[in-house]
């Protein structure tokens, strides 16, 4: 055991806390803790930290987590960021060179602070408000999300979502086929970051014509589908992009973040992004996908274990 503050040896008992922890006083610094664990850097016991984790990866608001634990907002939020963090770094040390047969690719929707019509009405100009779109790529018959990005939807955000995909996948011998819908920057950044090493097709879907009076917040109904083969010599009867908007439903159900039309949408994009972090790396290490019956980083060789909450956090 080391001083939490200092990392010394060198210590003493110092009686007791209210809940019968040992203290004890660090004889370097002079600083007192206890002898449970706790996350590196944070002063919350580790069962209470795995509570609130569990209670965001499985969809729970800042609030009801605080009503839950007992656990004050702000510490849950430097919490998340602090395991945020780590996920990403997480992402950048195990998903890598991954063998692939089929990815799909697709944006999902959110905004941070208002939306981005509100932003511009109002004249905004600070980053990290409107709009915020999440840049999301699937394998097909793993489930493994092999990449994400949060930005914008623009041509310069597209080219650094595939540059992550290609240092994701593996490039030597792995030829694999990508769908994605019919966004117009996804052709060119496709072709400069994965160039030979994908078959690639956009699924462009046509939508009916809203009616007068139609005030949905659904988009119009989709009347029909074309795959059009723009990259090499993709498998047409496999063009397909069903499994990862699935995967859009399964982030809206598990983040209160995604929630439309209720008031638990992100205040800062530093917090959004790590909340997509953590959803992104407990699905593919954590949660048991009811299809596969094992996680999807053990679908695709990455693991042999379901991970458990804690390892996350090493």
């Amino acid at each position: 055991m080391n001083c939490s503050s200092c990392k010394s040896t060198n210590f003493k008992r110092f009686g007791k806390d209210r809940k019968g922890n040992q203290r004890y006083r660090c004889l370097s610094c002079g600083k007192t803790f206890t002898d449970t664990e706790h996350l590196e850097g944070k002063t919350l016991s580790m069962d209470k930290t795995l509570m609130v984790l569990n209670l965001l990866a499985e969809g729970c608001s800042i609030r009801s987590t605080e009503r839950i634990t007992g656990v004050h907002r702000d510490t849950v939020i430097s919490l998340l960021k602090t395991v945020g963090e780590k996920c990403e770094r997480l992402f950048e040390t195990l998903i890598r060179k991954v063998k692939v047969s089929h990815i799909q690719a697709d944006e999902v929707w959110a905004f941070v602070g208002m939306k981005e019509k509100t932003r511009k009405r109002r004249d905004k100009d600070e980053e990290g408000l409107g709009d915020a779109y999440t840049w999301v790529s699937m394998e097909s018959d793993s489930k493994l999300i092999i990449a994400w990005h949060l930005g914008k939807r623009t041509s310069k955000d597209a080219e650094i979502f595939l540059e992550k995909i290609y240092h994701a996948v593996e490039g030597t011998e792995n030829r694999f086929q990508m769908s994605t819908d019919g966004y117009g920057a996804y052709p060119e950044a496709v072709a400069y970051s994965l160039g030979t090493r994908v078959d690639y097709a956009q699924l462009i879907k046509q939508y009916a014509a809203p009616e007068a009076d139609d005030h949905r917040y659904s988009p119009s109904v989709c009347i029909g589908a074309k795959a059009v083969a723009v990259h090499g010599n993709p498998d047409m009867a496999k063009v397909c992009t069903s499994h990862i908007e699935r995967q859009n439903l399964t982030l809206r159900m598990s983040m209160r973040r995604l929630t439309r039309l209720t008031n638990g949408f992100s205040k800062k994009w530093e917090n959004l992004r790590a909340a997509f972090a953590l959803q992104f790396a407990y699905y593919n290490f954590c949660r048991i996908h009811k299809t596969l019956r094992c996680t999807p980083a053990m679908e695709a060789g990455i693991t042999n274990h379901v991970w458990e909450m804690k390892e996350l956090l090493g």
